[in-house]
């Protein structure tokens, strides 16, 4: 059994479980211990966050249907007070679901059902990335890096990015990315004309010990091209190489027709 990413002097990580079905809680309730946690459980939105404030956990696995409070609510009340590491945990594979809580601060999700194994994987994954930044919060990431030796201004047609200031502008108007979007972006425009692999836009986005699927890349990516695209169902910017990955074409009008952002 591989030890978990330590929260303190000897003291086993803290997991809130944060779910209403019994027979998710009571498998987590024992496994998780054996895998070197301490759990803590709330089984409905509200308590989940009064749980949460008298508890401080280390990591929360929060189901997105809950009762009294949605999932949705518990993560945006919880990134109100912390940037402790959330991961949700669907029974719907809802990229709806996926898009808002991801916008709000969740690290990662899984799916119902999950494999113990994967989701303990996932767990010390983001525990890792979490130590890391505590320890050296001024540590640049992988695209950080890059944008660190390549500054300035980079200009496709009616799109400008502004690497130093971490601005996007379409067609003269400002348009505020995520920090995962404009990594995302960055790499991909720094790269135009090439195809990025999805592990390696995965790899340099969310590091090199993220074990999720690729839905997650998928996801921004589609909410990259929503942001920056004349018509997001027709991608003339970001352009998907099947089976591969994706490109950043660089080739556009200089006027962008007007953009219902």
């Amino acid at each position: 059994m591989e030890p978990p990413a330590e929260a303190g002097e000897g003291k086993p990580p803290l997991v809130l479980v944060v779910d209403d079905e019994e027979s998710f809680v009571e498998a987590l309730s024992a496994g998780l211990p054996r895998e070197g946690f301490a759990v803590t459980v709330a089984r409905d939105g509200i308590e989940a966050l009064q749980v949460f404030d008298s508890e401080d956990p280390d990591l929360v696995l929060l189901d997105l249907m809950l009762p009294k409070m949605s999932g949705i609510d518990v993560c945006k009340g919880i990134r109100e007070r912390s940037s402790t590491p959330i991961i949700m945990v669907t029974a719907k594979d809802s990229e709806l679901d996926l898009v808002v809580g991801l916008e709000l601060g969740a690290d990662d999700y899984v799916t119902k059902p999950y494999r113990l194994r994967e989701l303990v994987a996932r767990m010390r994954a983001v525990l890792r990335r979490t130590a890391e930044l505590h320890d050296n919060p001024t540590a640049a990431t992988p695209s950080e890096a890059l944008s660190a030796s390549v500054s300035g201004f980079a200009e496709a047609g009616y799109l400008v990015v502004d690497t130093d200031s971490h601005r996007v502008f379409v067609g003269g108007i400002e348009v505020v990315l995520r920090r995962k979007e404009f990594k995302l972006l960055e790499l991909l425009i720094r790269n135009a004309g090439k195809v990025l692999t999805r592990d390696l836009l995965i790899d340099r986005a969310w590091g090199a010990d993220y074990v999720g699927d690729t839905k997650t890349l998928d996801v921004h990516i589609k909410r990259l091209r929503a942001r920056l695209e004349v018509n997001p169902s027709v991608p003339k910017l970001i352009t998907t190489i099947r089976g591969v990955g994706y490109r950043f074409e660089g080739k556009l009008d200089k006027t962008a027709p007007a953009l219902g952002h």
